[in-house]
């Protein structure tokens, strides 16, 4: 079935999704993406993918969901679109690499997220890694940092959770490692 439920005689078995999203590639590959996302149900990237070629090793991994960010060219452009509102499970999710956080949301999303807040905000952008509830709107805003090499941050980032009908639950950090440290892959 579409929805994710499976039916078996009398009883629902919910099938839950495993989530992985990552931001800030800039057309680096590290083989730990594979490493951290080989279980997971769906890949998620928040922007500035900065290739065709990693957008296409992600998906080989695991179904992907992205939107473009600032660096991305005319080719990640019109296969990802700026903003990205979706249902996963029971799940609102709304992603877009510009999207500030609560308190402080960008321009271009302030309307739609007030107008019809989302349960989950995912952006990136700032290479900083951030995980926030937003009491006002009641949305949980996750920005996983850069898990690319370009950038101003020192710690490579990318993150898990699981969403299990309406309930984001079992989020994980992973650090990668050093930006300054190049790996050979």
């Amino acid at each position: 079935m579409d929805c994710g439920i499976l039916r078996k005689n009398k009883f629902t078995i919910r099938k839950m999704k495993r989530i992985g999203l990552l931001s800030d590639t800039h057309s680096f590959w590290d083989s730990k993406y594979e490493k951290y996302f080989e279980k997971c149900d769906e890949i998620w990237h928040a922007g500035d993918i900065g290739s065709m070629e990693v957008a296409d090793r992600l998906a080989a991994i695991a179904p992907l969901r992205a939107v473009y960010g600032t660096i991305d060219g005319g080719d990640l452009r019109m296969r990802f679109s700026e903003k990205y509102r979706f249902m996963c499970e029971g799940v609102d999710v709304f992603m877009k690499h510009i999207g500030g956080y609560p308190g402080r949301y960008d321009a271009s999303v302030r309307g739609m997220m007030f107008a019809r807040p989302p349960k989950l905000f995912i952006s990136g952008h700032s290479h900083i890694l951030k995980v926030m509830y937003d009491r006002t709107l009641q949305c949980l805003h996750i920005n996983p940092g850069a898990a690319g090499q370009s950038g101003f941050h020192k710690t490579r980032t990318l993150v898990r959770f699981v969403i299990d009908g309406t309930e984001i639950k079992d989020l994980e950090v992973i650090e990668l490692g050093d930006k300054a440290s190049r790996l050979l892959v």
